[in-house]
């Protein structure tokens, strides 16, 4: 028998017009506002490992980099990744 994953009960306060996004979403895809926010978070926390990858494999690239046009740009990349545009 499949040993069920431990879950804990988590209270969030959304702002009103989040709030209604989710939940025209949970509508859209007949599913629970409960779903759509765990769908939400699994995604975002997917998508800040990956972009921390990112950040590792142009540092690495920087490290390597033969020529100082190509570090240079690296450079600008680890900027906007680490402070944003501008």
């Amino acid at each position: 028998m499949a040993k069920a994953r431990a879950t804990i009960r988590q209270s969030v306060s959304l702002p009103a017009p989040v709030a209604k996004r989710v939940r025209e979403a949970a509508k859209k895809g007949n599913t629970s506002a409960n779903r759509v926010l765990l769908d939400l978070i699994e995604a975002g926390l997917k998508a800040r490992e990956a972009e921390k990858e990112r950040f590792f494999a142009l540092a690495e690239r920087l490290g390597q980099a033969p020529d100082a046009a190509e570090r240079q740009r690296i450079k600008q990349e680890l900027a906007r990744m680490t402070f944003g545009p501008d």
